[in-house]
This record gives C-alpha cells, sequence and structure tokens, in this order.
C-alpha cells in the first residue's frame, strides 16, 4: 500500500502549534509518509519544525465550537471517526490535536475545519505505528554526506576478538551460529572457551533458554578474568542437567579456585521459574561456582515506572510534597540504584577479587546486558571515550540481541496495552548520566550523545536499532539498505558536539556511589521540555565554548616546534 492512501488531507493552512519554550506560531501542516513538517509562515519568522511520525507515541483530539447539524456527513467513516471520539452528526470550525511524543515533548495543533483535523489525526495514527520494519524511514533516509556503500559498524566481533591477542591462548572465535539457527539473538560469531567444540555448544544451547549460551563479553587485561553472559538454564522441575554447560562454565575457571554467578532474579524468582520449565545452576553440579542472586526489575513494572515518573514530572501542582511522593512512587530511582550497585558487585568481582563471573537473569536481553554494560564502564578506560562508549552498545545490545522493537514500540504516554515494552535502554542510559555527573572528567563523551542515544532508540533516521536481534537485521537487509548511526556520530562535526570538552584519561576504575542522596533525577531527558532545564543545556554549551576558547589559546603561546 502506498503511503499517500493513508493520507487523506496533506495540507492545512493557518494551523496554530504550540510546542515547549517556544511561543506558538501559525502556518502551515504538511504530513508526508513518514514526518510531519510544520513551516511557520508569520512575518519574519522561518521557523520549521519537522516531526518524525514514528516519534509520536498517542494523540489525544478534541472537537471546538461545534453546531449540531443531522445529517450533514454522508461519509461514513468520518460518521465513525466522530462517533468514537462521542460526538454524533457535528459540523464545527475547529479541532485540536495534543501529540504526545516518544522523547518527551507534547505539542499541540489547533487546525481550522473539523474534517481536516480528524483526516490528520487518522493519518498520524496510521502512519506513526506501521507494522511492516521496510517502510521504516531509516529505508528512505539518503543523507547528503554518506553513501550505502560506507562501512556499517564500529567493530566486528572477528575484528575485536582478532585485536584481542591475549585471548588467543585460551578462547576461540567460533561461527557455529553462522545461519543463526543454534541462537536467533546471537551474532553469527561468538567467542567461547578453546576446549568447547561446536557440538558441545549446540547441546549446550539447547539447555539454555533461547539458545543463548555462555559466551564472553569481557576480557579484563589486568587479571585475564572475564564476563560471561547468557540466558538460564532449563533444569525444570526434574532438575535436568547437561554436562556439555558444567565443562563449559569449568573451562572458564580453568585453574582458578571459583566464579560467580550473578543472576538477576531473587531466589523465589528463580526457583518459581522452574515451573515453567527454566531454572537455576545447582550447587551441586556447578560446586565451582557461587551464585549472588541480584533481583533487578524488568519488563512490564520498569515500564510503568516510567509511566509514573513522568505523570510526576509534567505534574503542574508546584506542590513540593506531591512532587516527591510521585517521585518516590515511581521507584524509577531505585531501579537506578539496584542497576549500579549490581553493576559495582559485578566489578568487584572482577577487579577487585580477581574472579571470573557469568551474568544472566531469565532470557539474558535485558537487565543482563544492562549490568554487563556498566561493569565494562567503571572498569575499562577504553570503554569510556566516545568511540569507545559506542562501540560497547554495538557489541554488548545491537549485536548481543536486545530486542529494540519490541522494548521501544511505546514510550510513557501510550494508550496501547502494554505488551513487550520495557525502557531497559533508557535506564541503562540514566545510569550513564549518574557516572557522568558523578565522575565528570572521566567520561569522553557528554550529556547530548546520551539525549540523542535516547531519542534515537525509539524513533531514529538510522538503521542501527531496528529489529530485534541481528538475525531479522540480516532478513531486512539494514546494512545495506540503511545508514549507521554509531558511524554518523563519529563524523567530524558530530563528534565535536558529542564529546566531553573536559575529558581527561583515568586508567583507575570509578566506583558509583549509589547513597540515594547521591543519585539525582535526569533532569535534561526527563525535564529536558521545561524553561530551568533549557538554560542548563546553554550553560554547558557556554563552558564548551570556553574549554574551545582556553585551548586555542594555550596553542597559540607555545613555542613554535623546530
Amino acid at each position: 500500500m502506498e503511503f499517500s492512501e493513508y493520507i487523506k488531507t496533506a495540507n492545512v493552512e493557518d494551523v496554530v502549534l504550540r510546542q515547549p519554550l517556544h511561543p506558538p506560531g501559525r502556518g502551515t501542516l504538511c504530513i508526508t509518509g513518514h514526518h510531519l513538517l510544520f513551516s511557520d509562515r508569520e512575518e519574519g519568522s522561518c521557523r520549521q519544525v519537522l516531526l518524525l511520525l514514528r516519534n509520536i507515541d498517542a494523540i489525544e483530539k478534541s472537537v471546538e465550537n461545534l453546531l449540531t447539524c443531522s445529517g450533514l456527513f454522508s461519509n461514513a467513516g468520518l460518521s465513525q471517526r466522530l462517533d468514537i471520539i462521542g460526538v454524533s452528526r457535528l459540523s464545527g470550525s475547529s479541532g485540536t490535536i495534543t501529540i504526545k511524543c516518544k522523547d518527551l515533548r507534547v505539542l499541540q495543533l489547533d487546525i481550522p475545519g473539523m474534517e481536516e483535523c480528524l483526516n490528520i489525526a487518522r493519518s498520524i495514527e496510521t502512519l506513526s505505528c506501521l507494522d511492516s520494519m521496510s517502510e521504516l524511514y531509516p529505508f528512505f533516509y539518503r543523507p547528503s554526506n554518506a553513501s550505502l556503500w560506507d562501512q556499517w559498524g564500529l567493530l566486528s566481533l572477528e575484528r575485536h576478538y582478532s585485536q584481542m591477542k591475549e585471548l588467543h591462548d585460551r578462547w576461540r572465535l567460533s561461527t557455529v551460529n553462522r545461519d543463526f539457527s543454534v541462537c536467533p539473538s546471537y551474532p553469527q560469531a561468538v567467542i567461547v572457551p578453546k576446549s568447547t567444540d561446536d557440538d558441545m555448544l549446540e547441546k549446550v544451547a539447547k539447555f539454555r533458554q533461547g539458545g543463548r549460551f555462555p559466551v564472553l563479553c569481557y576480557y579484563h587485561k589486568k587479571n585475564g578474568m572475564v564476563i560471561m553472559r547468557s540466558s538460564q538454564p532449563l533444569t525444570g522441575a526434574n532438575r535436568k542437567r547437561c554436562r556439555e554447560d558444567e565443562q563449559l562454565l569449568q573451562a572458564v575457571i580453568d585453574g582458578s579456585d571459583k566464579g560467580y554467578i550473578i543472576d538477576t532474579r531473587s531466589s523465589q524468582q528463580a526457583l518459581q521459574a522452574r515451573m515453567t520449565g527454566g531454572g537455576l545452576e545447582s550447587k551441586s553440579c556447578y560446586s565451582s561456582w557461587k551464585r549472588l542472586q541480584r533481583q533487578m526489575e524488568r519488563g512490564k513494572a520498569l515500564q510503568e515506572s516510567l509511566i509514573k515518573l513522568v505523570e510526576a514530572c509534567r505534574d503542574e501542582s508546584n506542590n513540593m510534597d506531591r512532587w516527591l511522593s510521585k517521585l518516590e512512587n515511581s521507584k524509577w530511582l531505585s531501579h537506578v540504584q539496584t542497576a549500579l550497585s549490581t553493576a559495582g558487585l559485578l566489578a568487584e568481582c572482577v577487579e577487585r577479587d580477581g574472579h571470573s563471573v557469568l551474568v544472566h537473569g531469565s532470557e539474558g536481553t535485558d537487565s543482563t546486558l544492562l549490568i554487563s554494560t556498566l561493569a565494562q564502564l567503571i572498569m575499562d578506560p577504553s570503554c569510556r571515550t566516545l568511540e569507545g562508549f559506542l562501540t560497547l552498545l554495538e557489541r554488548e545490545w545491537v549485536q548481543a540481541g536486545h530486542p529494540f522493537q519490541q522494548r521501544c514500540a511505546h514510550s510513557a504516554h501510550s494508550h496501547a496495552r502494554l505488551q513487550q515494552e520495557s525502557p531497559v535502554f533508557l535506564l541503562l542510559l540514566d545510569c550513564v548520566w549518574q557516572l557522568w555527573r558523578q565522575f565528570p572528567l572521566a567520561l569522553g563523551f557528554s550529556e547530548a550523545l546520551l539525549l540523542r542515544l535516547a531519542t534515537e532508540a525509539y524513533a531514529s533516521d538510522y538503521g542501527t536499532f531496528l529489529g530485534n536481534n541481528q538475525q531479522e537485521r540480516c532478513t531486512l537487509g539494514v546494512k545495506e539498505n540503511t545508514h549507521c548511526l554509531f558511524q554518523a556520530l563519529l563524523r567530524p562535526r558530530e563528534r565535536d558536539c558529542y564529546s566531553n570538552p573536559l575529558y581527561e584519561h583515568t586508567e583507575l576504575a570509578i566506583w558509583p556511589s549509589v547513597h540515594p542522596q547521591s543519585l539525582q533525577l535526569w533532569r535534561g531527558f526527563f525535564l529536558r521540555w521545561t524553561p530551568q532545564t533549557h538554560h542548563l543545556e546553554e550553560a554547558q554549551e557556554e563552558i564548551r565554548n570556553m574549554v574551545i576558547e582556553w585551548g586555542k589559546l594555550a596553542l597559540s603561546s607555545c613555542p613554535a616546534s623546530t
């Protein structure tokens, strides 16, 4: 079906746009297959607003100045539409559409003509939630400064392995999943102990949920310890065993006295999982491994926490007690605290205690990736540069199979029934912001990068976050037909915007404080459309300009080299 078939009214004149941080503007509204375009036509103004339709989470309609006019409309579809919003056989002069975006913006369009208003609303509803991924904008976006022939992605796992010479004695690169038949959510190549062959890996995959057998995600150069990640073992009520799984994990700690298994479920949740076929590693079969339970919320509970937080941030009562109560009841900062403390525990096991760790929860695609990423940021300075951080996200989230399409289908405003939505990636970015705030010199990227990534995960011009895993992206031809966000962020102009001008390299680990008084609401994101946050952005930009000027002065005052 052509996009034009979804658009009954393409242009409307004399529309009033109301949006945060700007005065109301009057101009022309245009709707295309992927965007809403508003052009301010008032004298002395040349403002344009371009909104990606995929960024729209929910819309609300209201029709004003209505006059009863029985039998006026012959269009059955329009009449049915009026019935839906509680208006029967009415005509009027104007309507209002309130657009609630996934980046938390709220826009209001005052549209002359009720029929035009309803047509625009119907087009937005349809085009903002297209089912076919091949119809999404990344497959149509063609920036002038890039080519589809450019390299896609930053670092393949094959290249990562070849560069890590320290791994080659005890670890190997396996292509057992080259056709995605062993594990649909894993990449085609994975790093595993050298003593395990591919037949063994196939048996282990059948013993782990979704085929996510233990693979290496981090090697600590200081002491040779590693972080592995997987999904839960399928022991079930009968406590089934898999000797190949036991042998694989024993090979991980070859020569060490013990390793740790960090399970992101409570003991009770892990035991309950047995009744549905899941479970946990038994002490008798994995005697060299000590299990640590650290419950982390996921799924619906995390999504509802986000909804409550956004609702609190939109409270205009100016009542501080009410605001603090709503903030606490959302439990969002509690999730931030749990994630950072669990990542700190993981980093302690590897960095301070000198033990290897296996991380998993149930599926191994959410909390597992969250704490493995944060732990690497805490320990490894190479992950804290702009390029290093983007490479880390590519490896631990895109390649490792976080289901972006499902988790980011809706943000905090949607009226749709919750299915598999969960803001795990947003929680990661919030935790990284807490690190950035506590260690302002240790991270080579700025808050602006985190804000950009938070927006792109939900609605993007680029193909990086499309789909739920590498298999889906291969089937869709994402690498061949879309552009890579991470590559774009590293181009000179973008790099300047997203680099931290105060960055100073340090080899030391950065241990975050997780005391309640040390954690703050991420105002830059959750209050980003308020005047107060806008002033903070201006101050940060001024700091950046001052640092650049200081750098130029320092260079000009240096004696010329001979």
